[in-house]
């Protein structure tokens, strides 16, 4: 279908993300939220928020406290208008980049010309990878078509690193350049433009005065990245997944809280508004690949964004791939011939860590601000999904 109208990315902000039970681990995945919508909306200030015609927010366990359809919870309690809509999308690891994808959908198809794509993921609030309470089909271990389904992601991971020869040294080299990338790129204040800075507040027990003390900081800085990391670090850890092999804690991405927004405009909005739109919407895809190799579905996905966008892929100057697993990105990167100084030029989740949901959106994020200080032109965000997908959505700068 043809779009009525081009979307445009005006705006967008993040949390820092935290590892799971580190320096988020108390703050609720609807407050995140909250925080990241109202900061967003503040960014563009002769807008009327009751303007906005959808928030959409992607999370891949939409339950417990990210739960009761978290998109329209976390708009009120942000402070936006009653009259403001808010609808919840789970497409597991790319659901943030989902939500994006589906706001500026509203838009061409001149549905609304204001909308909100946003993702929250709180991983310490979930007791497990697969949340509150896993109930998977009997029919995933009775027929053996079905068994990918129930397949850890490291499982695959391994699978990955097998099928495609990807050595174990090459994901621990690949998992130091990650944390390398992110910490110089937190020295250099890279990340600075994009986060909103979140102000944690938390009552600890004084065992000495046996009172209750309220505990205030400011998280500004994304928890993940070590400057520490070696390779012989690295080296040391034992395979979590499989007794002899390469996939380890080191070289996967880290399990994390955050939440990030986009804000995106038709046309007709940046004039009533004034906004200055940072870039435009090009193209969003999905597609599927075998269960068992989870890892490779960006290798789907990414030509056919390019096709919608009539893009070449090597003219994409920046490529945020998520780092699901070392051997997972490697083998898409030698997949794809993709030029390793375009993708993740600031590091990616094995450092930066893997938000689940929320991370699509907070790499869209990462994107904008790189178009912001002039350092990409055509970008891209994508990742691998759980249970077989990929997705890929493209930027233009403008």
């Amino acid at each position: 279908m043809k779009a009525i109208q081009d979307a445009y990315l005006v705006a967008a902000t993040r949390t820092p993300v935290g590892k799971r039970m580190g320096t988020l681990r108390n703050v609720r995945p609807d407050d995140m939220l909250a925080h990241v919508l109202a900061a967003v909306v503040r960014k563009v200030p002769d807008m009327d928020p009751a303007e906005i015609g959808d928030v959409i927010c992607g999370c891949a366990m939409p339950e417990a406290e990210q739960g009761m359809n978290v998109a329209r919870i976390g708009l009120l309690l942000a402070g936006l208008p009653e009259s403001v809509p808010g609808i919840t999308i789970n497409r597991f690891c790319s659901s943030g980049l989902n939500a994006v994808a589906d706001a500026a959908a509203r838009i061409m198809l001149g549905q609304c010309d204001i909308a909100i794509g946003a993702g929250t993921e709180s991983m310490s609030v979930m007791p497990t990878m697969t949340g509150n309470k896993t109930s998977l089909n009997p029919a995933v271990f009775e027929k053996d078509e079905n068994h990918g389904i129930a397949y850890g992601m490291g499982i695959t991971a391994e699978t990955v690193a097998h099928r495609f020869a990807v050595s174990r040294e090459d994901q621990d080299a690949f998992a130091l350049q990650s944390h390398r990338k992110a910490v110089a790129a937190i020295q250099a204040g890279k990340f600075r433009d994009e986060i909103t800075a979140y102000p944690v507040r938390e009552r600890l027990p004084d065992f000495k005065t046996g009172q209750v003390r309220l505990v205030e900081r400011i998280v500004d800085t994304d928890e993940g990245p070590r400057a520490d990391s070696s390779i012989e670090g690295l080296a040391k850890l034992r395979p979590a997944f499989a007794a002899k092999g390469s996939v380890t804690a080191g070289n996967s991405s880290q399990m994390s809280d955050g939440a990030a927004a986009v804000l995106l405009m038709s046309e007709a909005a940046l004039k009533r508004t004034g906004a200055v739109p940072i870039a435009r919407f090009l193209s969003f895809a999905v597609a599927g690949v075998p269960p068992e190799v989870m890892g490779m579905g960006p290798v789907a996905a990414i030509p056919l964004a390019c096709k919608q966008a009539a893009v070449d892929l090597g003219d994409v100057d920046w490529i945020e791939l998520n780092e699901a697993f070392a051997a997972q990105a490697l083998a898409v990167m030698r997949q794809m011939a993709l030029d390793p100084a375009r993708v993740n030029p600031l590091g990616g989740a094995i450092a930066l860590g893997h938000p689940l949901g929320a991370t699509g959106a907070i790499r869209t994020a990462t994107v904008l601000a790189a178009m912001q200080r002039g350092e990409a032109r055509l970008g891209m965000v994508s990742m691998c999904i759980g249970t077989g997908m990929g997705a890929a959505g493209l930027f233009a700068k403008v």
